[in-house]
């Protein structure tokens, strides 16, 4: 019978490529970083609306509304705010009995991302144009202390994606254009997990993984505008999500064989998504939009790697944005918007404190400043509001239990950004 400290060091790179799937689906996660105009509204109507080039984002079918060259260029931030509460560990000794369950409480485990973007669309006459794009829509930051006692579950996990964008729209006629457009993502991931000092002190090492993967992929994107009038417009667009292929490298500290190193392919499913968003001028100086978003999360059901098989299975569900908001007209120089937008979650039953998701509140405004008729400077802020949600996570091997740990995380952000519009 192989003595308890053998059989836990040989369960090391077990624990860590179940770690690593754990975390990594962060990747899926997504981020509404694509403009300061969209966030001053919640992102409602922002499919049709075509206020600025950053509208190729979400629909190429709307840059058969531009009858110039457009620019716009900005940068968002994003500032999570995570609590863990109540939070309780149980590592070897607690499992054992030997000891009592730690307090696994954490304050402010959320980070400040930073996404820039880059649009423009050149129209070649009055049936045709064409756009380029660049900008975020997956990402997430979190980061725990070294000192946490249940750092294998927290830990650093920082997953960003880039979309690099180009488009086509043709009008038909006076009512309906349609629009298409490929997208090359690239998606980077860094994890850090550590073991807690209960499992350390059996295996003889602190570090769980070190994980640095990257990859490219291609999608594409289809939209249309149907324009009633020039005050009442309706536009829907669909993106396909292209399952990324990352490769990386997995370090186990302490662990002799492989070197303590293991390269693999690790495909990331990302989900593909619709909206359908409207837009109507009431008069002169008010208007009103909304939007429907759908998300395909469904399709992440599990992650594989090429060598190391299946890692871990997910039950998460398919997720819905609702978004309504209103624009004021003020004057030829200030206008000013706002919006809501309620956000179901994509997790079901499977549940981190690393990357903590729920149903979520937006609360938006924005404004835009006039600097002439060609030039718009636009700020947006949002304070994303979630509710507390119960998690319970376990790190297993052979059906015997390493660690545990229990707690109600609860996760509020605050979005502002910036932008520059210039049309030729």
């Amino acid at each position: 019978m192989k003595k308890p400290c053998e059989y836990y060091k040989k369960a090391l790179i077990a624990v860590a490529v179940s770690l690593t799937a754990q975390q990594a689906a962060a990747a899926g996660f997504q981020v509404n970083a694509q403009s300061a105009t969209g966030l001053g509204r919640a992102f409602a109507g922002d499919a049709v609306i075509a206020d600025n080039a950053s509208v190729i984002s979400k629909n190429p079918a709307a840059m058969t509304m531009f009858d110039s060259v457009s620019l716009s260029l900005g940068v968002e931030t994003i500032t999570t705010l995570i609590d863990v509460k109540n939070g309780q560990y149980c590592g070897l000794g607690c499992q054992l009995g030997a000891t009592s369950a730690e307090d696994a409480s954490y304050d402010n485990a959320g980070d400040t991302s930073v996404a820039p973007n880059f649009y423009l669309i050149v129209p070649v006459d009055d049936k045709f144009a064409w756009g380029f794009s660049a900008y975020s829509n997956f990402g997430t930051k979190t980061e725990f202390s070294n000192s946490y006692e249940g750092y294998e579950y927290g830990g650093t996990t920082d997953v960003k994606s880039f979309n690099l964008g180009l488009s086509g729209a043709y009008r038909l006629d006076e009512q309906w254009s349609l629009g298409a457009g490929l997208d090359l993502i690239y998606g980077k991931g860094k994890l850090q997990r550590s073991f807690s000092s209960s499992i350390a002190a059996v295996a003889g090492t602190s570090t769980a993984l070190d994980v640095d993967a990257d990859g490219w992929a291609a999608g594409f994107n289809l939209g249309v505008v149907y324009e009633m009038d020039t005050d009442n417009r309706f536009g829907f667009d669909y993106h396909y999500s292209p399952e990324i292929k990352t490769k990386g490298d997995i370090s186990y500290a302490g662990y002799p064989q492989a070197s303590g190193s293991i390269t693999d392919h690790l495909p990331l499913k990302l989900p593909d998504f619709a909206e359908f968003s409207g837009y109507h001028r009431l008069n002169e100086d008010f208007a009103v939009h909304y939007s429907i978003q759908w998300l395909k999360w469904s399709e992440f059901s599990q992650l594989e790697a090429d060598t190391s098989g299946l890692l871990k299975t997910y039950n998460w569900q398919d997720g819905w944005h609702y978004a309504l908001g209103g624009t004021y007209y003020m004057n030829k120089t200030w206008t000013l918007r706002a919006g809501y937008m309620f956000d179901t979650s994509a997790q079901n039953d499977t549940r981190s404190i690393s990357v903590p998701d729920s149903d979520r509140h937006w609360f938006s405004a924005g404004v835009s400043y006039h600097l002439d008729e060609q030039s718009t400077v636009d700020f947006g802020m949002t304070y994303l509001l979630g509710r507390d949600v119960d998690v319970t996570e376990s790190t297993r091997m052979s059906g015997m239990t390493l660690s545990t740990l229990d707690g109600t995380t609860h996760a509020d952000a605050i979005m502002l950004a910036i932008q520059y519009s210039h049309s030729f």
